[in-house]
Order: C-alpha cells, then sequence, then structure tokens
C-alpha cells in the first residue's frame, strides 16, 4: 500500500483558498465516478468505501497514511455539501478516534527519544489534525443549514421522526455529542509534551492552529455557544493552547476580532478570560486584550462593534473585577470616546468595582483613593450629553445602593444630582432619577439610633435637644479650668516640686490622700465630660446629615409633584411609588404628593398606559389607605380603613374632592370596600353620645355621598339617620354637615352618566315626604352664616333631584322666604304699594340700627340665591320633562309596533300620551320652549316673574343698595334668570356687561364670566358679538378672575360654541403670566387647539401682530410664545405659506424690534425659501426719507 507524503503546510494552504482545488488522485474509484453525478452518492456506497478505512484505523491509526483511504476521505469531505449526515458522522468519529488512539500512543512511545518514531508522529498528528479541522468545518456548516432551516421542522411529533430514520436519518442527526468528545480529545492531544515533537515554534503554532480553529468556528455558532456543555470544552481547548503551546497571541487577535463581528461572542468571551485566568492562572491575555481596546476608536458609523465591546467590558469586570481594575486606567479613554455604548459600559465597571472594593477583607493602600476615583467618574456622567449614558449612571447607583457599606457622603451628593436630574429634559432620565431617590430612602443609612422614619420634624427635634445638651456640658468644662488656673496662679512652681521631693519625708499622710481623691475624681469628671461631648458632637454631626437628606428629599417633592402630570406614563407611575415609599419612611412633604396624585384617575383610559395609570394609582391607594396591618381583626381593620377615608378628605380642595369621589366610586364598582366600613363610616356619621369632632362627622357623609355615586342603596337604607343628624339639630349648628348630607341625599336617584351607569329604577318622592319637608325647612332657616349658601344651593338641588313635583314645593318655599324677607320691612315702611315696598326695602336700614341692616340686606340675599338657583333648576327639570316624555313616547312606538295584547299598561300611557294637546315631540319641544321663554319670567301666573324686574333694578342701583354682598347675590341671580329666557337676557344683557367691567369685587367678575359662557351656549346669537367683553378679563387684575376666564373660553372654543376672530393673541399672552397655573392651562389649551383642524396656522398670524404690537410684553416672553406657537406648525406647506406672509412684512416694518420679531419667527419656520433668507441676511435697512 502506497504511503501518503503529506506537507501540512502545502495543504492548508490549498484548503484555505479552496478545499475543492485539493487532489485525490488515489480516492476510491467508485467515489470516483460519483464526480459528476452527486445522485448516485447513496449511503450503501459511501459505506462500502468507509467500512474498511474504519476497521484498518482501528486497528492501527498508522492506516490513515495509506493514500487511497487519505484521498477517499478528502474526496468524501470536498463532497460534504451533498454528503448524508450519517456518513460525515461515521467520518468525525473515524478520525476522532484515530487520533485518540494515536495520543495513547505517543504518550508511551515519547518517554523513548527515537527521533523515527517521532517524526513518524508528527506526520500523524499533522494529517488527523487536518482531516479534524476539515470535518468539524463540514460538520458546523451543515449545522449552520439546518439551524436555518429549523423552525419549520422543530413542531414534529414521533410518527414524523418514524418516518425519517427510514431514508433520512441525517435530518434528527445531533452532532453536539459528537463535537464534545472531538473537543476532549484535543484536549487530551495538547496535554502531551508536543515540544518534543514539534520542534521549531512555526511547526507548533501550525499544528495548534488545525484545533484552535474548528473551536473558533464552533464558537462562531450562537446555538452552540447556548450549550454550556460545547462552550466549556471549547474554552478549555484554548486554555491549555493559550497556557502551554503560545498561542496568547493568535487567540488575542481572534478574541478582538470575534468582539467586533459576532455580537453573541462578547459575553461568552469574557467568560473565558475569566477561567483562564482563575483556573489557568494566565490573567495577561485579559491585561492585554483590555489594552488594545482601550485604544481602539470606533467608526462613528459602527453600532455593532461598540456595543459587543461593551458587554464585554461590563461581564469581565462583574466576573473579574480584578483584572480589569489593573487596566482601568487605561480603558477610562474611552470615556471621551463618541460612542455612547463604550461610555455606558465604563460608567456600569465603575459600579462593578465599587461594588467589588466595597466587598474586599483586606484592604490595599489604595483602597479609598481608588473608590473616590470611580466615584468621582459616576458623579460627573450625571451630566453625561447622552441620556442613556445618564440612564445608565441613575441605575449604577441603584444597584450601589444595595451595598452593605453605605458610603453615606456620595449618598448625600447622589440624592443633590439625583434631585437635580428630574428636570432633565429626558423621560427615561427623570423616571430613573425618581427611582433613585426611592431607593436611596429605602436603603437610607439613619436608621442605626432611632429606627427608619424620615420625619423633619423629629429629626429636627432631636438635633435642637443634642444642641441644647451640648451648651448644658460646655460651661462645666470652663468653670473648673478657671478655679484651675487661679489655683496655680497663688502657687509658686518652685514650692510644687520642693513639695514633691519632701513629700516622701514628710508625715502628712491623711491630707494627701484627700488631695489625690479630688483630683482623681476631678479627672474622672472631665473625662466623662469630653467624652460626652464627643459623643454628642458625633450623634450631632449624625442628625444634621440626615436632616440634609430629608431637605434634598422635601425639595425633590416638588418637581416629582409636577411629574405626576408628565405625558410619559411610566414616569408617572414612578411618581406614584416614590410618594408610596416616601409615605412609609413618613417623609411630610409626600403627603402633597399623595394628595396631587389623585386627580391621575381621570387620565384618559382609553389605550393600555392610560388604564395602567389608573389602576396604579387605585392599587397605590389601596396600599396606602384601604389596607389594614395583618394583625388586625375584621373589626380594627375596618375601623382602621374608615378612619384613613375620612381623613382623605381633610383639608381637601373641591378639585381633590371630585377627583376623590371619582376614585372612591371606582373603588366601591370593584367591590373594594366592604359592606363593614360603609356601616362603620354610618356609625361615625351617626353618633350622638360621644362628642367627636365636626370634620369627623362631615368627613363621614363626604366618603358615603362619594360611595353612593356608584351604589345608591348605601344611603337610601340610612335616611332616618340623615334626617336626625345632617338635616335636624346637628346640621343647623353645622352647615357644612348640612350641605354634604344633602349631597348624599341627592344620590338615591343618580343623575347624568351615572344613571347610565346604574340599574337602580329612580322613585320620586310626594312633596309631604318627610325627607322633602326637613330640606325644605333646612333653606328656610334664619341664618347669617356665609354656608347658607352652599346648603340651599344643595337642598334645592336635592329637591329637584327628589321630588315628583319639585316646582310647587319650591313655589311655597319662595312665597314663604319672601313673606318673611318683606314683612320685616313692611313694619318699618308705610308705603302701601307692594312694588314701592320691595324697591325700597333696604334703603330704611340706613336709618336704623347696624344689625336689622344687616339682616334685612342678607335675607333679601338669600332670597335672590333661592330665586336665581330654582331659575336654574327649572330649566333642568323641564328638560328632563322633555326628555322623559320622548322616552316614553318612543316606547309607547315600539309597543303599538310589536303590539302584544298583553302590554296593557303601556297601551294606557300611550292613550294618556294622546290626551295631550300635542302628541308630537316637535310640539311637546315647542311648548317647553314657550314655557321657558314667556312663561317663567313673563307668565301671569308665574312666581319668578315678580323677581326679573326687582333684581335688574338691585343691580342697576348699586349706590342705593350698597351692601357688596347683596350685589353679589343680586348679579348672580341676574346671571342665573338671564339664561332662562333669552328676552330677559337681551334686555339686561349691557347691565351685566356694565357690571363685568365696573365691579370691584373679583367674585361677580367671576361669576359674570361663567354666567356670559354659559349664555353664549344657550343664547348664541346673543353672545357672539360682545366675546370682546370676555376676552378683556385675560387682561383682568386678579387672577381668579383671570384664570376663570381662561377656562370658560377654552371651553367656548375647544366646543365650537364662539367663532374666533382674532383675539387669540390674548390666550397666547397668558402662556407667560406669572401665574404657573394659568400659563399651564393656557399651554393646555393650544395643544388642545392644535387637533382641530389647522386651527393655530390659520390664527398665526392675527396672533403674531397682536403679541409683537404689545408693550408690556418683554423680547424673551414673546420669543417663548412665538416658539411655543410655531411647534404646532407641523407641514411643510403651511410652513412655507405662512413664512411668505410673514416676510412680506419684513419691508414694512418702523423699528428694528419689529423686524427682529418677524426674523425671528421666520428663523421657527422650516420655509427653505433662499429669498427670504436673503431678505432676513440683509438685516434691518433704515431708510431716511430725501430733503
Amino acid at each position: 500500500m502506497d504511503s501518503i507524503t503529506f506537507d501540512i503546510n502545502d495543504a492548508l494552504k490549498h484548503y484555505m483558498s479552496d478545499p475543492a482545488t485539493i487532489s485525490t488522485p488515489e480516492a476510491d474509484s467508485n467515489l470516483v465516478d460519483c464526480e459528476n453525478d452527486p445522485e448516485s452518492l447513496t449511503n450503501s456506497l459511501i459505506n462500502t468505501v468507509l467500512n474498511p478505512i474504519v476497521d484498518s484505523v482501528a486497528e492501527s491509526p498508522d492506516a490513515i497514511t495509506r493514500s487511497s483511504s487519505f484521498d477517499s476521505l478528502q474526496f468524501l469531505l470536498k463532497s460534504s455539501s451533498i454528503l448524508p449526515t450519517h456518513a460525515l458522522s461515521k467520518i468525525l468519529d473515524l478520525v476522532v478516534s484515530g487520533l485518540s488512539t494515536e495520543a495513547d500512543i505517543i504518550h508511551n512511545d515519547l518517554e523513548s527519544d527515537e527521533q523515527e518514531l517521532i517524526s513518524h508522529h508528527k506526520q500523524l498528528l499533522e494529517v488527523f489534525g487536518f482531516l479534524l479541522q476539515w470535518t468539524i468545518a463540514a460538520v458546523e456548516t451543515k449545522a449552520a443549514e439546518k439551524s436555518s432551516t429549523a423552525p419549520a421542522a422543530r413542531g414534529r411529533g414521533k410518527g414524523a421522526k418514524a418516518k425519517a430514520s427510514g431514508k433520512d436519518k441525517d435530518s434528527n442527526w445531533d452532532s453536539s455529542a459528537q463535537l464534545q468528545t472531538a473537543l476532549d480529545i484535543m484536549c487530551k492531544v495538547l496535554k502531551l509534551k508536543l515540544s518534543k515533537i514539534f520542534l521549531t515554534t512555526s511547526e507548533r503554532d501550525t499544528f495548534i492552529s488545525l484545533f484552535t480553529r474548528p473551536v473558533y468556528m464552533v464558537l462562531e455558532s450562537e446555538q452552540r455557544v447556548k450549550s454550556t456543555a460545547i462552550r466549556m470544552h471549547a474554552f478549555k481547548v484554548l486554555c491549555i493552547a493559550v497556557k502551554h503551546h503560545g498561542h496568547g497571541y493568535a487567540a488575542q487577535i481572534s478574541i478582538v476580532q470575534n468582539l467586533t463581528y459576532f455580537e453573541h461572542l462578547a459575553e461568552p468571551m469574557a467568560e473565558f478570560l475569566h477561567i483562564l485566568s482563575e483556573q489557568y492562572d494566565y490573567p495577561q491575555l485579559a491585561g492585554e486584550i483590555l489594552t488594545e481596546l482601550s485604544n481602539k476608536e470606533f467608526n462613528s458609523n459602527d453600532t455593532k462593534g461598540p456595543k459587543s465591546v461593551s458587554s464585554f467590558i461590563v461581564k469581565l469586570s462583574e466576573l473579574a473585577p480584578r483584572l480589569v481594575i489593573k487596566q482601568m486606567t487605561m480603558l477610562a479613554k474611552q470615556l471621551d470616546s463618541e460612542s455612547y455604548a463604550l461610555r455606558c459600559a465604563l460608567i456600569e465597571v465603575c459600579g462593578n468595582l465599587v461594588a467589588d472594593l466595597s466587598k474586599q477583607e483586606e484592604r490595599g493602600d489604595n483602597h479609598k483613593s481608588q473608590l473616590n476615583a470611580f466615584f468621582d467618574v459616576l458623579e460627573e456622567r450625571f451630566l453625561d450629553v447622552n441620556p442613556y449614558c445618564r440612564c445608565r449612571t441613575i441605575q449604577v447607583y441603584i444597584k450601589l445602593c444595595d451595598l452593605e457599606q453605605k458610603f453615606p457622603k456620595r449618598r448625600q451628593k447622589a440624592a443633590e444630582l439625583a434631585a437635580r436630574s428630574l428636570e432633565d429634559k429626558s423621560s427615561n432620565v427623570r423616571r430613573n432619577a425618581i427611582k433613585l431617590l426611592g431607593t436611596l430612602i429605602k436603603t437610607h443609612p439613619f436608621s442605626v439610633l432611632h429606627g427608619s422614619q424620615l420625619s423633619q420634624k423629629e429629626w429636627s427635634a432631636r438635633l435642637d435637644a443634642v444642641d441644647a445638651e451640648l451648651n448644658a456640658l460646655k460651661p462645666p468644662t470652663e468653670t473648673p479650668g478657671l478655679v484651675d488656673t487661679k489655683a496655680d496662679q497663688t502657687i509658686d512652681p518652685g514650692l510644687v516640686d520642693d513639695a514633691t521631693v519632701i513629700e516622701s519625708a514628710s508625715p502628712e499622710k491623711p491630707m494627701t490622700d484627700e488631695q489625690k481623691i479630688a483630683a482623681v475624681r476631678k479627672a474622672q469628671e472631665e473625662a466623662a465630660t469630653s467624652e460626652a461631648i464627643q459623643k454628642l458632637t458625633l450623634t450631632r454631626r449624625y442628625y444634621v446629615e440626615a436632616l440634609k437628606f430629608i431637605e434634598v428629599l422635601h425639595g425633590a417633592t416638588g418637581v416629582i409633584c409636577q411629574l405626576l402630570g408628565s405625558k410619559n406614563k411610566t414616569e408617572v407611575i414612578e411618581a406614584m411609588d416614590y410618594f408610596e415609599i416616601g409615605d412609609a419612611y413618613n417623609i411630610e412633604q409626600n403627603k402633597l404628593g399623595i394628595r396631587r396624585m389623585l386627580r391621575l384617575i381621570w387620565t384618559k383610559g382609553n389605550s393600555d398606559e392610560g388604564k395602567g395609570v389608573q389602576n396604579h394609582l387605585i392599587e397605590c391607594y389601596k396600599r396606602l389607605f384601604f389596607e389594614a396591618p395583618d394583625s388586625y381583626n375584621a373589626n380594627d381593620a375596618a375601623n382602621y380603613i374608615a378612619r384613613n377615608m375620612i381623613s382623605l378628605t381633610f383639608g381637601a380642595t373641591p378639585a381633590e374632592l371630585t377627583s376623590l369621589e371619582q376614585l372612591l366610586s371606582t373603588m366601591m364598582k370593584a367591590n373594594h370596600i366592604s359592606e363593614l366600613v360603609v356601616s362603620k363610616l354610618w356609625q361615625v356619621y351617626g353618633v350622638q353620645k360621644r362628642e367627636i369632632s365636626k370634620s369627623q362627622r362631615r368627613g363621614a357623609i363626604i366618603v358615603l355621598g362619594m360611595l353612593a355615586t356608584a351604589k345608591p342603596e348605601i344611603v337610601v337604607g340610612e335616611m332616618e339617620t340623615m334626617l336626625r343628624i345632617g338635616l335636624g339639630g346637628l346640621g343647623r349648628s353645622d352647615l357644612q354637615l348640612a350641605k354634604y348630607t344633602c349631597i348624599a341625599l341627592r344620590r338615591i336617584n343618580p343623575t347624568g352618566r351615572q344613571a347610565k351607569e346604574t340599574n337602580v329604577q329612580t322613585s320620586k318622592l310626594p312633596n309631604d315626604h318627610a325627607v322633602l319637608i326637613r330640606l325644605a325647612a333646612i333653606i328656610e332657616i334664619e341664618s347669617d352664616n356665609k354656608e347658607w349658601y352652599g346648603v340651599a344651593e344643595q337642598a334645592i338641588s336635592a329637591i329637584y333631584t327628589l321630588s315628583k313635583h319639585p316646582d310647587t314645593l319650591c313655589s311655597e318655599i319662595l312665597r314663604r322666604k319672601t313673606r318673611h324677607v318683606f314683612a320685616q320691612r313692611t313694619a318699618k315702611t308705610p308705603e302701601p304699594e307692594e312694588e314701592a315696598t320691595q324697591l325700597q326695602s333696604p334703603p330704611p336700614e340706613t336709618t336704623t340700627e347696624a344689625e336689622p341692616k344687616l339682616k334685612g340686606s342678607i335675607a333679601l340675599s338669600q332670597l335672590l340665591f333661592i330665586v336665581g338657583h330654582v331659575a336654574i333648576k327649572q330649566i333642568v327639570h323641564l328638560e328632563l320633562c322633555e326628555l322623559d316624555f320622548k322616552r316614553r313616547k318612543a316606547e309607547s312606538e315600539k309597543n303599538k309596533t310589536s303590539d302584544k295584547p298583553e302590554d296593557k299598561a303601556a297601551k294606557e300611557a300611550a292613550d294618556d300620551l294622546d290626551m295631550i294637546g300635542g302628541t308630537t315631540e316637535d310640539d311637546f319641544t315647542e311648548a317647553m320652549t314657550h314655557i321657558r321663554e314667556r312663561e317663567l319670567l313673563y307668565g301671569e301666573n308665574s312666581l319668578l316673574a315678580n323677581f326679573g324686574p326687582l333684581v335688574s333694578e338691585i343691580c342697576s342701583n348699586n349706590t342705593t343698595y350698597r351692601d357688596r354682598n347683596l350685589q353679589a347675590a343680586a348679579t348672580l341671580c341676574l346671571a342665573k334668570l338671564m339664561c332662562v329666557s333669552s328676552e330677559y337676557c337681551e334686555a339686561n344683557l349691557p347691565l351685566l356687561i356694565t357690571i363685568l367691567e365696573r365691579s370691584k369685587d373679583p367674585i361677580t367678575r367671576s361669576n359674570v364670566v361663567i354666567a356670559l359662557g354659559d349664555m353664549a351656549v344657550c343664547f348664541n346669537h346673543l353672545i357672539d358679538e360682545n366675546t370682546d367683553f370676555l376676552y378683556r378679563r385675560l387682561n383682568d387684575k386678579d387672577a381668579s378672575v383671570k384664570r376663570t376666564c381662561l377656562m370658560t373660553l377654552t371651553f367656548l372654543i375647544l366646543a365650537g360654541q364662539v367663532k374666533v376672530k382674532g383675539q387669540l393673541g390674548e390666550m397666547a399672552k397668558c402662556l407667560e403670566d406669572e401665574d404657573k397655573r394659568i400659563a399651564d392651562l393656557s399651554r393646555m389649551f393650544f395643544t388642545e387647539l392644535s387637533t382641530k383642524d389647522n386651527a393655530v396656522y390659520n390664527h398665526f398670524v392675527d396672533m403674531f401682530s397682536l403679541l409683537s404690537a404689545e408693550k408690556d410684553l418683554e423680547e424673551d416672553a414673546l420669543k417663548r410664545i412665538i416658539k411655543f406657537l410655531a411647534g404646532f406648525i407641523e407641514k411643510d406647506k403651511h410652513a412655507k405659506q405662512l413664512a411668505d406672509k410673514l416676510a412680506a412684512r419684513l419691508p414694512r416694518c418702523e423699528t428694528e424690534g419689529q423686524w427682529n420679531d418677524v426674523t425671528y419667527a421666520l428663523s421657527l419656520l422650516q420655509h427653505k425659501n433662499e429669498e427670504i433668507t436673503k431678505l432676513v441676511t440683509g438685516g434691518f435697512r433704515v431708510v431716511q426719507a430725501g430733503a
């Protein structure tokens, strides 16, 4: 048999360029015949060629050098792409087992130094190595093909496998077990004393590369790397090659290349270097690679490279921080890298190294300086230009918070930086900053002495106490000193010395003993005092640091409150969590945030995000207020929850109460509030034997009223209690209690949206029902308390909600009240005519003493208030009658079509309806409009008709009727009556506008603004011409009037109730208002307006003209407004058209200021017009007319 003459370098050269070029002259003739006909290369044919080779190599590895065997194997490997995997598996087995046997033989033969044997072994090793490299490459190519088509085959069942086993075993062949064996044998070979076989370095390197090359190839496959067994085997081969066979430099090149091209190898390569360093004691390679990476500059377009290098460095710093710390000075260069991914990585590395240093037992000299250096890097990265880097810095600090070592000074700095980051422009950074502050609170280091609470009040008290103790201790330390010095001055130093000398001889021992004792005692006292001072000074420092930390948190709370209004929902959720944490640690300022959170119940819930915010709010409130400690029994828990619910109402603004109502009714619907808690609330409300605070009783009924919006039965069952308490003696002495009781009573019959949502059948009460009698009585009580108005308003509303015939009941109330008001007057004034009495009723009071005057104007104010509110409620009542009529009519129509004989009741109802004069809906609507327009304020039998002239008289004669409250009540009444009838409205509109312009009372002006808004909806044609008067209030001196006006106009404009002419500029001026709430409202208005058909674009030029001409507006403020408005011009077409319009103004500008305003506006629009650019660059030209 011919033996081959194998030259490894030559073979590799051909293999590397193209394996197909390798000649195989001695291959089995059967195989050569298949060269041009791949189909005929069947399993049986391959087996007839392979089996003899397998047998011969099994006998002796030398058989591989037979030219026919070697060439046949080479031929099969050349055709590996069309080879069945079964054959590949056989070849791999053959090569691996041959190499293994050869390795055993070499191990024995190396003991004897026979040169011939050694060169023979060298050739054999090279042949096997070469074949193994080729086979593994073929296997990997096959595996890659298989994994790319795998997903389709993944779901096969057992049946499919059985079918496949017949013809195509290869589809299920998993080569990983064989691959592991191959890698094992490589290790076995590498453990031989190869230096005896390969004498020169180049020979050794060539041979080693036969093993490492396939290993790197295996690692290129992500699937392979995921298998821990294969990964570890591959690492082992590389570790031995690096450690014992000088593969270090080649490995360095390969690893750096791998990091650049294969993202999945970033972390495995770090793992490899860690193993190499720990188990093979070879840290040099990691050092070299880190040095190379720290000098590497990445192309700005390359995102892949920096990303995988970043993952690699981070992973390495987690696994082997000691390796990285040595190279940190080099790596720090990359902090200036343009790639943010690399900067992020180094930030994380710093964090990992700090964590490692803090855990070290034995600490070197430079331990502290290293820690400081890393912290300095982290602190400066809070201001990195890239938001991802800033986020990563904050995330690193969040991890560092959990370390056992607390780093108090650094924590304080981190808290300050995080508080500053709350104002970052990136929402991601803000969100993480909130999270960091929350984590700093949870892990704060001030829980050693007094538990973990962070109440500023308590800590300040502790600090004051320590200061007091210190001050008390210091004087005593000085007084002994004073005594001492005086004593010393009287004694000559020489005398003392003599005494010491004589002492031994002198017999005066008792004296010296006493002195000794006194001296020792004194020394002890001084020592104890100084020790106490030292201890107190340290305690004081501890308190000061705690207070510093609390101050930062208090400062941050305000900003986080603002972030509750962020558009980014994850940020909002993070802010809620922060307030919840802060509440657990009793940080006072957090109560504000928890209150502010309530408004989030209105978050639009159409998206998952919106619902997420609402649900998160409910969960937060549940944990904060509705979950009692586990140790409580059911009764205690109910008491605890009821107390919490009542406390939510304390000091709440009307807006907060509205939000709380929405929250509680949502929770009630979801059954989060038990029956037991509701009964506890009724107990608090109904208790009479024990004294309880007004606010508690009020709180209970407020909460019950809120819960009743979701479940009216809560109130229905307790009517007796409400009559006894809220509408009885307690209600009369506490009018707010009466008011909230009326609100709760209104919930018995849900109205509006609630009526649609609940299935409760509304039942109206007759006018002689106890509830209605009590409601009427509470309206008529005599009281000069301002709170009476609130009670009257809610009581009238309750009557209209509950009564079958509210108009008759209210008529009686009005009659009685009128008699009561004017009866007093008639006694004093002799005029016989009632009208004269009415008009002149207040003047006589000027002659009488002060008290009756007060009573008279107040009584009249109250009467007018009732008149106004009844009028408004009557319109609503008419509208509800109309709706009810239409509903019944529609039902009767439906029943007619179904025509079932059993529906007698419906038939009768239909007959009733037919008996009404106008059976059609239009007739009914007309009748209602007539009542509203002509009957209520002008009808002969109408009670309200008597008051129309009276009210206008009082309002128009404000010098005669001077009382401020009376004027306010009369104006309100006038405004309400004007909403009833367009005729009355038209007649009195000039009067109302005069009051708006001239009234000195901001509340009156606000009321008129709201009334004009209502009239704009009712009688648009009357108000449309007078909107200027409304816009003028945007310049009102009083912020509350301004805010009311802005809200009213916002509603009217967005709802399309008034046409906008040129006045939007007035709204735009509010963007720069001193009152933040007004500025925010205006911002919200324009944001909403921008969603309506190019509205901002249509009015931009008008707004710009008005703003530019405004003298009181500073230039910077003008620029900010224009910039904000220009942000809504998104379409290029619009930007160009606006630019043309504005550019046309440039030649007409009279002052440089005007010119600058126009050019600034142009700079904000993407016009891309060269002529305009030319005009602008030409600058403002002052043209002087010739003489």
